[in-house]
């Protein structure tokens, strides 16, 4: 698969995040918006999960994208 400049971006991005990934804000912050984010999980190349974390004494809901082994070989195979 031939990866924008974009995608390679956001991949290299997720890929130097660690187990835990990016949060979807973050990656919107960094200027990948909501539907981009969507493209590479359906091209299989990063995963994104909906978790709950503990702001103080609130419960708030975040969306975790994670690249995924095939997000990795992709963008090794640059």
């Amino acid at each position: 698969m031939s990866l924008s400049a974009e995608q390679r971006g956001a991949l290299a991005m997720l890929a130097t995040s660690g187990y835990n990934g990016a949060t979807q804000v973050l990656m919107s912050a960094d200027g990948f918006d909501a539907s981009f984010i969507a493209e590479l999980v359906s091209h299989g190349l990063a995963s994104i999960t909906a978790e709950k974390v503990r702001v103080g004494a609130k419960l708030i809901a975040v969306a975790r994208v994670r690249i995924t082994e095939a997000g990795r070989e992709a963008l090794g195979a640059i």
